[in-house]
This record gives C-alpha cells, structure tokens and sequence, in this order.
C-alpha cells in the first residue's frame, strides 16, 4: 500500500492512496501473482479500511488481476484490546468489535465499505516510530 510516511505533513486520500498503489503493482506484480495482502503499517483501523476500500474500487482500465486483500493485525485488534480490556465481562463487547472489523475489511475488499462502522479505537493512530518486526 503505498501511503506517504507518517511525518508527511500533506497525507494522501484514499483516493490518492489507491491510484499510486494500484499503479505501482500494476508495473511491476506478474498478473500470475494470485493475491496481494496489505499490512496496516501503522495506519488507524479507519484508515486501513478507507485506503484498502479505495484500492479495490480503483478502476485502472481493468488491469487488476490479483485478489486486494488484508493481513492486518493492530488494525484490527486495537479497538478489541480497548473493549475487552483483560476483563472477562468485557469478552462479548471485545468480540462485538472484532466483528465490525471484520466485517469493514471484508466490505473494503469487495470495494463496498462505507466508511459508517464506529469502533472503540477506529480513528486512533496505530503508528509506532521507529516500529521493527
């Protein structure tokens, strides 16, 4: 996904985000490449959504091969942890929020998310500097 860093001061739309991604794989992914799946990168968990729905609604003349998808992680854990918060009382609103998340990436993949699902952490930023695997 290619997204400016996230000290740019001039951040991309998913609009923007979209056509330079798509663009790029364009160039340089074999069509016999099955899928690609994006990592959130720090992105919050709207963000992640809102990028990965615009990348699947991009129309660049119909050269897009490959299933889009997601292999997010803090991107779809944040608002859980937030919900549940170590609380067994908190395990079916935990589970609730992981369902929302779920669900905004399966729409996002299929290029029909909304935008419209609120989650505990949806718009926190997930950027760690300096951040290694």
């Amino acid at each position: 996904m290619v997204t400016p860093g996230m000290g740019c001061p001039n951040q991309a739309t998913p609009e923007q985000v979209a056509e330079a991604t798509v663009t790029v794989l364009a160039r340089t992914v074999p069509p016999a490449v099955v899928g690609i799946t994006f990592l959130s990168g720090g992105q919050s968990e709207e963000h992640a959504s809102r990028n990965l729905n615009a990348i699947n609604k991009f129309d660049n003349g119909g050269r897009k091969p490959w299933a889009l998808s997601f292999s997010y992680g803090r991107a779809l854990q944040a608002s859980v942890l937030k919900a549940w918060q170590g609380k067994q009382e908190n395990v079916k609103a935990a589970q609730n929020e992981l369902q929302k998340r779920a669900y905004a990436n399966h729409m996002a993949c299929l290029g029909q998310y909304d935008g419209k699902i609120e989650g505990a952490s949806a718009g926190d930023s997930l950027f760690v500097a300096n951040h290694q695997y």
